[in-house]
């Protein structure tokens, strides 16, 4: 109660000022929201903006666990220190301390720069602009580092958070107005001008980065990596499926991404029709690629082989497709809003991720690029829905008074 009362005083004195949304937002995270409806007709319901964000966050949570053991995992098999894990999530070699230490270690300094670098900008804008800070950056700032290679530099992660909340997000109006996704726009940022930290085989395990160039160098190239490059990989399927694979922290495990893509279907916070149509759209593109290999039209030296000629129900466990699908194609500020539009919307990510990763071999990780092109078309595709209903109800109408 002392705090709650300390802070309900700090409210009281600094109402009316300029610092009034800062210490509000405090109190809103701690306790309840400030506004509350009063009259009119209103769908009561205990949930709020902080509440579904929590739940995405609670969704993310064991993503972020097991990139952690992954991070150290991946680095003490690319030098050597332990033996590949063979009994999936079972294996006893996988779940050590040492794994959690490494990956902690490398981890918990992104999530706070991200956090720390978002919601300073955030507290800024709101302050300037006399606005309530809205809770939207809480998944933001969580999914940022899991989309990330391990070994980005602190520093150069915040110069991209800072671009992609003014850019992505502060300019639109904040949160509820922006267009694009602010974690991809982090990341698309760290892509173009970064693109040596961001594709390469250098950048995925920890410690790869500093090793290159001498004799005990270690390579942590992706599957889509070797696939661009028509190189074999030796990861299995179940080392896809569970997620024991380099990659970026979080979008390794496809397991425990469709666990919680089912947890925010469930709590209908996650679109289902975006997730299922984006990988209805993922399965028809990879199908129509392996069908131009079956033919014989493209041979086998050519720089698209490798990844026309991966089975298409691949596509949807390497890379970050699933994660991207699950957590981000399905933001509900800017996806795609009406149900026929989010059919629309879905496969188009879905098939045009794979397109690029077939299409792009410098950067085959096609999902980010998919995901922001049809950000920027979602309105259109739910205008011309909108409109498509406004003309046939026009149409009944006029046969009805026919």
């Amino acid at each position: 109660m002392g705090l709650k009362q300390n802070l309900h005083n700090l409210k009281e004195k600094y109402k009316g000022t300029k610092m009034a949304p800062a210490f509000n937002a405090i109190h809103t995270f701690l306790y309840l929201p400030n506004e509350i409806t009063h009259s009119g007709g209103h769908v009561r319901a205990a949930d709020d903006l902080k509440r579904t964000m929590n739940i995405v966050i609670m969704a993310m949570v064991p993503c972020l666990i097991f990139g952690m053991f992954n991070a150290g995992y991946q680095h003490y098999v690319a030098t050597g220190e332990i033996e590949r894990v063979t009994e999936g999530f079972l294996s006893a070699g996988f779940w050590t301390m040492d794994n959690l230490l490494l990956g902690a270690a490398k981890i918990v300094p992104l999530l706070l720069v991200s956090y720390i670098v978002g919601l300073v900008i955030e507290f800024i804008f709101a302050v300037k602009k006399g606005h309530e800070v809205e809770e939207g950056y809480l998944v933001s700032g969580m999914l940022i580092p899991l989309i990330v290679p391990i070994d980005t530099p602190l520093w150069m992660l915040a110069v991209a958070v800072a671009f992609g909340v003014v850019i992505g997000k502060e300019v639109f109006g904040g949160t509820g107005m922006n267009i694009l996704n602010p974690a991809l726009t982090v990341r698309a940022f760290l892509f173009f001008a970064y693109p040596t930290w961001m594709s390469g085989d250098k950048v995925w395990v920890h410690g790869a980065v500093e090793r290159a160039g001498t004799p005990d160098a270690i390579s942590g190239e992706t599957i889509l990596g070797s696939l661009a490059q028509n190189q074999n990989f030796d990861y299995s399927v179940s080392d896809m499926f569970f997620g024991f694979i380099p990659g970026s922290i979080g979008e390794t495990s496809t397991v425990l991404i469709l666990l919680a893509g089912l947890f925010l279907i469930f709590t209908k916070i996650g679109s289902w029709r975006i997730m299922l149509s984006s990988a209805i759209g993922a399965v028809a593109m990879g199908l129509i690629f392996n069908q131009v290999v079956d033919t014989g039209i493209i041979e086998e030296s050519s720089k698209f082989f490798g990844l026309m000629s991966t089975p298409f129900w691949h596509h949807l466990l390497i890379g970050g497709f699933a994660f991207g699908t699950v957590f981000m194609a399905t933001d509900p500020v800017s996806a795609a809003q009406t149900n026929k539009g989010k059919w629309i919307y879905g496969f188009l990510i879905g098939f045009i991720s794979i397109l690029i990763r077939v299409f792009n071999p410098a950067y085959p990780e096609g999902v980010m690029l998919a995901i922001l092109l049809m950000n920027v078309f979602a309105p259109t595709i739910d205008h011309y829905v909108i409109q498509g209903n406004v003309k046939m109800r026009m149409k009944r109408l006029k046969v009805k008074n026919a």
